[in-house]
């Protein structure tokens, strides 16, 4: 009798322990997702504050396909940088390539359509530029200009892109269900230096 309370209890026990287990596993998988997203959401807002419109490129154009940006870095280089979703590894991913800090001007031009590429078929080199962010259904952006957001592709929208950085960005994700997000997800940006740096 003993001997059978004792293995019930070990049973009992070790189912406790396994769920324990399985549910510290789940906590830590969620929390890794969500500071994907957040690194990826601050980056995303890191680059859209060091836009820079440089040697006749406009600093920000979105094709519907790939948002690619001129940006300063921490050493005040030049780079391109642009954001897509893209399948990679069988998987839809929102993800981030840079160039290398560029000098020259022919330099930027080169990076400025490596950008383009990249987003539609990247080779091996461009693929070791990029980093995945988080997986990802679709995404939308939106430019704020003349107090209204505005589709970037609508034809008003081309033409005021010819005047500069609009005065904010909005950002739409769409996560897959997962164990972590899903859903929709809107990240509004606006010009840091928009009402002349005033508080």
């Amino acid at each position: 009798m003993a001997i059978s309370l004792m293995a019930l209890m070990a049973v009992m026990s070790w189912r406790g322990i396994d769920g324990m287990a399985r549910a510290q596993e789940q906590t830590r998988v969620r929390g890794d997702a969500v500071l994907a997203l957040q690194l990826g959401l601050a980056q995303w807002s890191a680059d859209l504050d060091a836009v820079e419109a440089v040697a006749g490129l406009p600093g920000l154009a979105w094709d519907g396909r790939v948002l690619r940006l001129t940006r300063r870095d921490s050493e005040h280089n030049l780079r391109v940088v642009a954001w897509t979703r893209r399948v990679a590894d069988g998987r839809s991913l929102w993800l981030r390539w840079q160039s290398v800090p560029l000098r020259q001007r022919g330099e930027l031009q080169q990076a400025w359509q490596q950008a383009t590429l990249w987003a539609q078929n990247p080779d091996d080199a461009a693929r070791r530029q990029e980093v995945a962010i988080v997986p990802l259904i679709d995404w939308q952006l939106f430019y704020f200009r003349q107090d209204a957001w505005t589709n970037p592709l609508s034809s008003d929208a081309g033409a005021a892109a010819r005047t500069g950085i609009p005065e904010g960005v909005r950002l739409v994700l769409e996560l897959p269900p997962g164990p972590a997000l899903a859903g929709l997800i809107t990240r509004d940006w606006v010009r840091p230096t928009l009402g002349g740096n005033k508080s």
